[in-house]
């Protein structure tokens, strides 16, 4: 039994293949994007964030505080810090938002 789809039918179902296909490459855009932004964070805070020391470590700790801070070095409303106020500077909030968002979904080791 041969199924004809109408052209406008087929048009559409293929329009929502691609779109779902896109949507997909964008998300794992985004993550591969988030991935190297936290990456940089590597230097001092430790792989995933789980460096204990002098650098706080940033993995476990609560979204909304670290979104807090990082949206307070961007402001330069932190007294007496070495870099993060200047790093910070170089992300838009939402990118900051997401950076704190992945650091409080990573285990503390």
């Amino acid at each position: 039994m041969n199924v004809r789809l109408p052209r406008a039918a087929t048009a559409v179902l293929g329009a929502c293949l691609l779109l779902g296909a896109a949507q997909q490459a964008l998300a794992d855009d985004y993550d591969l994007q988030l991935e190297v932004m936290a990456g940089g964070c590597a230097n001092c805070h430790g792989t995933d964030g789980t460096r204990a020391g002098s650098v706080p470590p940033l993995a476990g700790r609560d979204a909304d505080y670290l979104q807090e801070r990082l949206l307070a070095y961007k402001r330069d409303e932190v007294a007496d810090t070495t870099i993060m106020n200047r790093i910070a500077k170089g992300f838009s909030d939402d990118e900051l938002t997401s950076l704190a968002e992945h650091f409080a979904n990573v285990e503390q080791e």
